[in-house]
């Protein structure tokens, strides 16, 4: 027997059928999907420190569960001493079950420990049904040994979906358990 993410399971047996009599979806591909799930970091101090990079990507590697890459700048800005081609920033795009499992993780461990957290508020969505969330600390990631931390880093984590508006995304979102805040 194969293994199957929680999430995963519960979207094909609970959610499907709950958005489709919610929406009066014709047909069951017409369901919203989250695609993949796309976490980035902006690592402005890496102009100075190369190593930052490397701890960066590192650490985004063990949270994500996947090789993240660095993400190199397009042109030159002088006032920020950054020349084209130089790593700022790291990257790593989610799909499939590790999509599912980050996730699982996301929502269930690291979200609680986040300090005063009181719920995400809904205001993240693009008029597209994706959502988008800033983390303000790294740290909050069972994954990541804070004796060993550097520094703590922000990070944006953005879940694409194939909804068609807002209303489809955060009804999905919310049938996963993300906690929102309400009005």
């Amino acid at each position: 027997m194969s293994y199957i993410p929680r999430l995963k399971e519960k979207y094909s047996q609970e959610i499907i059928s709950g958005l489709t009599e919610k929406f009066g979806f014709k047909s069951v591909m017409r369901v919203p999907k989250l695609e993949k799930i796309v976490i980035s970091q902006g690592i402005g101090d890496a102009v100075a420190d190369k190593k930052m990079i490397e701890y960066a990507v590192a650490d985004l590697s063990r949270i994500a569960g996947q090789k993240a890459v660095a993400t190199v700048s397009k042109k030159d800005v002088s006032n920020f001493k950054l020349r084209k081609g130089m790593p700022i920033g790291t990257k790593v795009t989610l799909r499939g079950d590790k999509m599912y499992d980050f996730l699982d993780r996301f929502i269930s461990v690291s979200l609680p420990r986040t300090r005063d957290f009181k719920g995400i508020s809904p205001k993240g969505f693009d008029g597209r049904g994706n959502f988008n969330l800033g983390v303000k600390e790294h740290i909050i990631f069972p994954e990541i040994d804070i004796d060993k931390v550097n520094k703590i880093l922000g990070m944006d984590i953005t879940f694409v979906t194939t909804a068609q508006s807002d209303e489809e995304g955060k009804a999905l979102l919310d049938a996963f358990g993300f906690p929102f805040t309400k009005k």
